[in-house]
């Protein structure tokens, strides 16, 4: 598929507009050095910036015509037509096949399975149980006593390594698994909150084998899972208008789990996607 220059470069134009918009709030606090517990989330556990996100690119074997300033980016060869550049998935492959081996192996193996969905979120409350200090210079909703209560009163099923591995120490044992890096594989499923967050993570990985429009796809699912995130964390954040989700109440865990499981359809979707953008058949006729 090749796509003549004025047309990709409306997409180009209407992806940075709305990338723009999807960060405006966050590059406004930046210039007065203001912080925000929820939102800068997404640009510092992700190393992601405002300024990458708003690159766009065509995906995986989409030649673009006269587009020779993009052989000099990162992973792009040239095309089968004079003056045409390509993202090239075998480049990638070739330069970081541990990565794309990875990669692989999360979105396959994720999606190969079924939705877990009796976690309630309780991965935010293990990070602080009998904590003197906590990772987030945020009070506690229900206090040090009241939320360490929820935590004993409930069976922990974290199933991601990168929320588990904050655990507190006494948390440690009251998981139902054991988790450790090597084994994320074994234990990623796509009710996970971080699983359908990370689907953003795997994208920026991935650079210009994902086109742009997925890539901001991916940046809205984790965005608006980390509101659920943390509405449901111990954490009052009534200073910052959020609405807490009381997953210590029936109500409160109906809520989770009703919005999780909306999350997790959008994420089996935007898996797929990435998948086929990055390894289906117009990537490989054009390797």
């Amino acid at each position: 598929m090749t796509i003549a220059r004025q047309d990709w470069a409306l997409r180009e134009e209407a992806h940075r507009e709305r990338a723009d918009a999807l960060t405006a709030r966050h590059r406004d606090r930046a210039t007065r050095a203001e912080r925000h517990p929820v939102w800068d989330f997404l640009f510092t556990y992700y190393s992601y910036k405002p300024a990458q996100l708003r690159r766009w690119h065509p995906g995986a074997g989409v030649e673009l015509a006269d587009a020779t300033e993009r052989l000099d980016w990162r992973w792009y060869s040239p095309g089968r037509a004079a003056d045409s550049a390509v993202p090239d998935a075998r480049a990638f492959g070739d330069e970081k096949a541990e990565l794309a081996a990875l990669i692989e192996k999360m979105l396959r193996r994720t999606a190969s399975r079924p939705g877990q969905f009796g976690c309630f979120g309780l991965h935010e409350w293990a990070m602080v149980y009998r904590a003197d200090e906590h990772r987030h210079a945020v009070p506690l909703r229900l206090g040090q006593a009241g939320t360490d209560a929820v935590v004993e009163s409930h069976d922990l099923r974290c199933t991601h390594f990168d929320a588990f591995r904050f655990f507190t120490p006494e948390a440690v044992p009251r998981n139902r698994t054991a988790l450790s890096r090597d084994d994320q594989p074994l234990f990623e499923q796509p009710g996970c909150l971080h699983a359908g967050m990370d689907l953003y993570k795997w994208a920026t990985k991935l650079g210009p084998l994902v086109p742009g429009e997925l890539l901001l796809d991916s940046f809205e699912l984790a965005r608006d899972i980390r509101l659920l995130d943390m509405q449901a964390a111990p954490y009052d954040l009534s200073a910052w208008d959020m609405t807490p989700v009381p997953i210590e109440t029936a109500e409160g865990k109906a809520e989770y789990v009703r919005r999780q499981r909306v999350f997790a359809d959008r994420g089996a979707a935007l898996r797929a996607a990435l998948l086929n953008a990055w390894l289906g058949d117009g990537a490989r006729e054009a390797a």
